[in-house]
């Protein structure tokens, strides 16, 4: 099996390969496939331009694969999301109170985008905040939300 490795796999193998796994991307959306996809398109362009050995092929693959998911997570992959565990919306939205919050009771909320699937929350805060006071997320308990001036 090595063997036939070694000797038969030519560069359009690499593209097959790539392209198999980014439409196995497209299956399993977990964004993380298509870096592994690219990275055998790149080699397969690479070994049809300079004629390659399988064993460097494959050590191009898996280095550009580790660059690529490293990029990835590090740089470009959007890091502002809640350490609670129930959502991956953005603390920092932005929204408004649309019936006053008095210190340690209830009020209510309306968010500029979807929090946890709907707009309008029941919230609760530090302070006392007024009707159109803009607020931003400091956490949340369950069903209920705590909010801060902005």
């Amino acid at each position: 099996m090595i063997e036939i490795l070694l000797t038969q796999t030519l560069w359009w193998h690499w593209v097959v390969f790539g392209l198999v796994l980014i439409v196995s991307e497209i299956v399993m959306p977990l964004f993380v496939i298509i870096w592994f996809g690219l990275s055998a398109i790149v080699v397969g362009l690479v070994d049809l331009a300079f004629n390659t050995s399988f064993s460097s092929e494959l050590t191009l693959w898996m280095v550009l694969s580790l660059v690529l998911l490293f990029i990835w997570f590090t740089f470009i992959k959007d890091k502002n999301t809640t350490s609670s565990g129930q959502s991956d919306f953005k603390l920092d939205t932005k929204g408004v109170v649309i019936k006053a919050i008095p210190h340690g009771e209830r009020g209510k909320v309306r968010f500029e985008a979807p929090v946890l699937g709907s707009s309008e929350w029941h919230a609760t805060s530090d302070a006392t905040l007024k009707e159109g006071t803009v607020i931003h997320i400091e956490e949340i308990n369950g069903q209920l939300i705590k909010v801060a001036k902005l």
